[in-house]
């Protein structure tokens, strides 16, 4: 075997391309962007990233159908309730100002089932293991949602109010003494706030949409109303929705004349109430906090 020596080797050496030479490309490597960034609870960007979760969870509430439907039942079924409360009863002098909260009962119980279809709708949907992986530590979760159930319920408990004024005034009864409204207002709002509340958390526990929402009008409008028409005053008081709708003050005849005796404060059913939401927020969120991802 013969070697060419004509053409001796370059050690350490590199020749520029020539005019008909191609450039070598060189190519830097970098990650391809996430669809969803992945939360951190610690750090300075912990806020940043709480408010971005927020502001999907809104547009998932706004966009989704069924809540367009709440909103729109919430203000028929108080203009309905008021105007029907307004022209038809007569034994009583009635104005604007007692019955306007009236519609608020049914409301709080629109806002119940949106809360349950907050969270529900995302599990019917397989949308929610995607939301959990992209924030591991679940929290930026269970916050977001919980920020938008309690604004939802605000919006429907503030149309029924309004609508209820409207169809109140629309029965042709007198506006009455306002003084007292703001307060009013006020306990109606934290009453279908609470409840909205409490419905997302029995759907993070329960995680289906329509065993939930049959779960809690069961009980609401069937157990609660067995247990406030016949067990002890000292039961009765420590009933969830009823003790949140005793904040109202709305007197209906169904109403045993002892539970009205022993009637608390706004303050304490307000109490009793919220006591419930928040153990039921506690439970829920742990329950998701500790749900796999898959």
């Amino acid at each position: 075997m013969t070697t060419d020596l004509t053409h001796p080797m370059t050690i350490g050496t590199t020749t520029a391309p020539t005019e008909h030479e191609e450039a070598h490309m060189t190519t830097t490597e970098a990650p391809f962007p996430l669809a969803v960034e992945v939360t951190n609870t610690s750090g300075p960007r912990s806020t940043a990233q709480l408010a971005a979760v927020l502001r999907s969870e809104r547009i998932k509430a706004t966009t989704v159908r069924a809540n367009q439907v709440l909103v729109t039942s919430s203000a028929i079924i108080g203009l309905l309730i008021s105007w029907a409360t307004a022209a038809f009863v007569t034994d009583e002098a009635l104005t604007a100002t007692d019955v306007f909260v009236y519609p608020t009962l049914l409301t709080a119980v629109l806002a119940a089932i949106a809360g349950v279809l907050l969270f529900t709708t995302e599990v019917q949907h397989g949308t929610l293991p995607a939301a959990l992986t992209a924030h591991p530590s679940r929290w930026p979760v269970v916050a977001a949602k919980s920020i938008v159930a309690t604004g939802f319920g605000l919006v429907l408990g503030a149309v029924g109010l309004a609508a209820g004024f409207v169809g109140a005034l629309a029965g042709g009864i007198e506006v009455g003494d306002t003084s007292g409204m703001a307060t009013t207002v006020f306990w109606a709002l934290l009453y279908t706030a609470g409840s909205a509340l409490l419905g997302l958390s029995v759907g993070m526990v329960v995680r289906h949409s329509a065993g939930t929402v049959s779960g809690l009008l069961v009980w609401w409008l069937v157990v609660e109303g067995m247990v406030v028409s016949f067990a002890p005053v000292q039961v009765v008081r420590f009933v969830p929705f009823d003790a949140g709708a005793r904040t109202l003050g709305i007197e209906t005849d169904m109403d045993r004349p002892e539970v009205v005796a022993a009637g608390l404060a706004n303050a304490l059913h307000a109490s009793i109430f919220w006591g419930y939401v928040i153990a039921s927020l506690v439970l829920g969120a742990v329950v998701l906090v500790r749900l796999d991802a898959d």
